[in-house]
């Protein structure tokens, strides 16, 4: 005879797994979407050489930015990062460190390897 509750059973544990599964993808989602991860000192970066870009609007730049930035405004930055060498560290930074995040993963998905998100552009002077 077939038992229906053996097969309800399993069926609450596959369910469990894959909501375990995709919670763990969700977390790794929302670490990749805010930078969260291993701590970078990212002044030591810049002090050594990396790239410090900035990705807030040509207006905010001009209102203030790090001595030696460049500045692709984020809408731009698909079109300016032939300008960029993949190898290169590079170090974004916007206003509040949501664009920079936003840009970090826009470089990391076309190749460049060493990108970090810097935050707030106050927060590395």
């Amino acid at each position: 005879m077939y038992d229906v509750s053996d097969k309800c059973h399993e069926f609450q544990f596959f369910n469990a797994v894959d909501l375990h599964i995709n919670k763990t993808k969700m977390i790794a989602l929302i670490k990749n979407l805010f930078g969260i991860g291993p701590k970078i000192n990212v002044r030591e970066l810049i002090a050594s050489g990396a790239i410090v870009l900035d990705v807030r609007t040509p207006t905010e730049f001009k209102d203030g930015h790090i001595k030696g930035a460049l500045n692709f405004p984020l809408q731009n930055l698909t079109s300016q990062m032939n300008k960029l060498k993949k190898e290169q560290v590079i170090v974004t930074c916007c206003r509040s460190g949501s664009r920079s995040g936003m840009a970090k993963r826009i470089l990391k998905s076309n190749g460049f390897l060493q990108v970090h998100n810097g935050g707030p552009w106050t927060n590395l002077r």
